[in-house]
């Protein structure tokens, strides 16, 4: 990645027009030839930009006072002419590969921390199996209750509507199975919406709220003072 701070001028041409008067700003110009030039606020967003693929030419001929001209431009035609003042800052670093973005907290981290908590629905629960299939698609979680009754467990971010109708669906294929029957069913998710909850009630669905932070031991309710 190549970082300049330097008092440019920004001109755009293609769908449409823009046009940054001469001031000092941040440009970045990235691996894989995408250019961004960015003012000292507006968060993360930039004045104006070039998204790869594109590519970026010096033009040799530069008025007097000018540092340098670029024109940057993709297949489309646009063009994106950037020209250099005085340049305080420019350097050029290797960032190398990124792993990309781990978002934490999804459903495959919930499921299997449920999975390995079965105590938070209960206690005597135990795990039969994650993602037991069913003719219809896999159910999250199938478990056993304090009882010894099969629980299927759909695990969800945002509980909602089509949620519920979802582990209906596993319930009615599940209960088909002699071998199975007579099974439950426990709607679990971060946040359940309220028509989530009404729907559940009416189709016999339990629903669990699940604390992710306290279940993965980061948060412990007991510790706080409000």
């Amino acid at each position: 990645m190549r970082v300049l701070i330097a008092e440019c001028q920004v001109d755009y041409a293609g769908r449409l027009a823009a046009h940054l008067p001469f001031a000092k700003r941040l440009i970045m110009v990235k691996s894989d030839g995408s250019v961004s030039i960015h003012a000292d606020d507006r968060a993360y967003k930039p004045l104006n930009w070039m998204s790869a693929p594109c590519v970026l030419k010096v033009l040799e001929s530069a008025p007097d006072a000018i540092n340098q001209v670029w024109e940057v431009s993709n297949s489309s035609g646009d063009t994106l002419r950037i020209t250099l003042g005085e340049i305080d800052f420019d350097q050029t670093f290797n960032l190398g590969q990124d792993p990309g973005l781990r978002k934490d907290g999804v459903e495959a981290h919930l499921q299997a921390l449920l999975g390995e908590n079965p105590e938070v629905f209960g206690e005597g629960w135990k795990l039969v199996q994650r993602e037991y299939l069913t003719p219809i698609g896999p159910v999250d979680l199938l478990f056993r209750d304090n009882v010894e009754r099969y629980v299927a467990v759909e695990v969800k971010r945002r509980g909602e509507i089509d949620g519920v109708e979802q582990l209906s669906r596993y319930l009615e294929m599940m209960n088909a199975d002699p071998l199975l029957a007579p099974v439950r069913g426990v709607f679990a998710a971060q946040v359940i919406k309220p028509q989530a909850k009404t729907l559940a009630a009416v189709r016999g669905i339990e629903c669990v709220s699940v604390d992710y932070d306290a279940l993965r031991g980061i948060d412990n309710a007991e510790d706080r003072l409000f």
